[in-house]
């Protein structure tokens, strides 16, 4: 069977949508096909990206079961921007593509796990896409980082997905109820489980909390290749163990892969992730919501919580109600954005300028030069 008439028959919507429902595949989704559909191409979603290329799985135009293929990710177009395809993507491949198969075209994203690049660069790194839930690990083998809790909060928020915290290895400590009061205080309105991956505790509770499409993300030594191995009901992941001592990860995860679960859905397990750098700032009001009203309270609504007269913000922080660690927490997650705001807009506006100069170049390039006598005054 050509791709061609697959295309008008299992991408349509009723073979290749069954196939890949377990992966996330919806009748939305089929209907932004249809027009790559018409031009032969076959819907897949990108269980894993690097050096150029990525596993993408589709349903087979032949046998219309699942299979998993090579494809080439140039660079293509995504909604109104370009964009590079990332894991948990959906695409349209291009089967006759020679050398090999291609991404075609990339399909619209719901949502998009984003930090800020590596250094000091203003761009944003896509840490998966069309995420329904965001799986945030805490080991409880050491005291958790509250402040690297609110961050991962604030990064799955913005994303446009729901996030989650899991607080694993509860098997490794007696107090794990303890700790999860505490990170609860920290996450309002968040779901917060305690769960180990070798006992299996808690592990039903959170499979049905689950969206989906999950995405576990977190430090090193979390336990993140452990609990997919347990979530996949088989060994997805290599495991090494943590250094003793302080319990360091040693990023067994290098890359972003997505698994298949058993019942259906689909789970994007993350390298390790040392450095937390927000880009945007929507998910920061979300992961400190209770600030967010204060400021609302506050006698002037432009009021900067410094000194000014019936600030609810003070208030809160001078009888307790809002805890001076959570409050400056907040303010250095601000500082954050508004530096990564203005580098953001500062290389857009290098960009325009560099715009207008090329611009102005090739202008100047096309105007002939006078060759004629000047006409007699």
């Amino acid at each position: 069977m050509s791709s061609s008439s697959f295309s008008s028959s299992a991408a349509g919507g009723s073979a290749a949508g069954s196939v890949l429902s377990p992966y996330g595949w919806t009748a939305e989704l089929s209907e932004q096909f249809e027009l790559f559909a018409e031009a032969g191409l076959v819907p897949a979603r990108l269980a894993r990206v690097d050096r150029g290329q990525a596993d993408a799985v589709l349903a087979d135009p032949g046998t219309g079961e699942l299979r998993t293929v090579r494809a080439d990710t140039r660079p293509v177009s995504g909604g109104a921007a370009p964009a590079n395809p990332c894991t948990g993507d959906w695409v349209a491949l291009d089967l006759a593509a020679e050398p090999m198969t291609a991404v075609a075209a990339l399909l619209p994203r719901r949502s998009a796990i984003i930090r800020k690049g590596a250094g000091k660069s203003s761009e944003g790194q896509v840490l998966a896409a069309n995420v329904d839930t965001v799986l945030i690990a805490v080991s409880l083998a050491l005291d958790p980082d509250l402040g690297r809790v609110e961050r991962f909060l604030a990064l799955a928020y913005e994303s446009g997905a729901e996030p989650l915290v899991v607080l694993t290895k509860s098997d490794l400590v007696g107090d794990a109820e303890f700790v999860r009061e505490d990170v609860e205080r920290i996450a309002p309105g968040v779901p917060v489980l305690v769960v180990s991956a070798e006992t299996g505790a808690g592990l039903d509770v959170l499979r049905a909390c689950m969206g989906a499409t999950s995405a576990l993300i977190g430090q090193s030594g979390a336990g993140k290749s452990t609990l997919t191995n347990a979530l996949a009901g088989h060994q997805v992941m290599t495991v090494q163990r943590t250094r003793e001592g302080d319990e360091k990860g040693r990023h067994t995860t290098t890359t972003r892969e997505l698994f298949a679960l058993p019942g259906g859905g689909v789970l994007i397990d993350t390298p390790g992730l040392r450095g937390v750098g927000l880009y945007g700032g929507e998910g920061l009001q979300q992961a400190f919501a209770e600030i967010d009203e204060l400021a609302g309270r506050c006698r002037f609504p432009d009021c900067s919580h410094l000194s000014e007269p019936g600030c609810a913000v003070r208030a809160a922080l001078a009888d307790g109600t809002l805890a001076q660690r959570r409050w400056e927490s907040y303010l250095k997650l601000q500082r954050e954005n508004e530096w990564i705001a203005a580098r953001t807009d500062a290389r857009l506006a290098a960009d325009r300028v560099r715009g207008w100069k090329q611009r102005s170049k090739e202008a100047r390039g096309n105007i002939r030069p006078w060759h004629g006598r000047r006409a007699p005054s």
